[in-house]
């Protein structure tokens, strides 16, 4: 097991301070993130929080995988790697060709 750690289904209201309390309880948090949105600042629900150890990372699994928190069921587990994204974000475009659309045509006809 790792010691970095996702936590899922938090209440919208836990905070970075908040969430690295939460794990202090279990042993020595290195970081501890909420995850949030870049528009409206606003927590995903979601966070990281790293263990100083491996051992201190499995009691914070067993412990708080499953239990409420805020009426909500913590999800708790070893953070994956971050799986690489295809394309290239989609989204809008700040100009360039695309797809041919701002191709010159090399007649008059379709």
């Amino acid at each position: 097991m790792g010691k970095k750690l996702y936590v899922g289904n938090l209440p919208f209201t836990v905070n970075d301070q908040t969430l690295f309390d939460t794990f202090a309880q279990y042993g020595e948090v290195e970081s501890a993130k909420v995850i949030t949105d870049r528009e409206t600042g606003r927590s995903k629900g979601f966070g990281f929080v790293e263990m100083a150890t491996e051992a201190e990372a499995q009691a914070a699994v067993s412990t708080l995988n499953g239990r409420d928190y805020d009426g909500r069921p913590l999800t708790v587990n070893e953070a994956k790697p971050m799986a690489p994204r295809e394309g290239g974000g989609g989204g809008r475009s700040s100009g360039g060709a695309r797809s041919g659309y701002d191709k010159p045509r090399s007649s008059g006809r379709y």
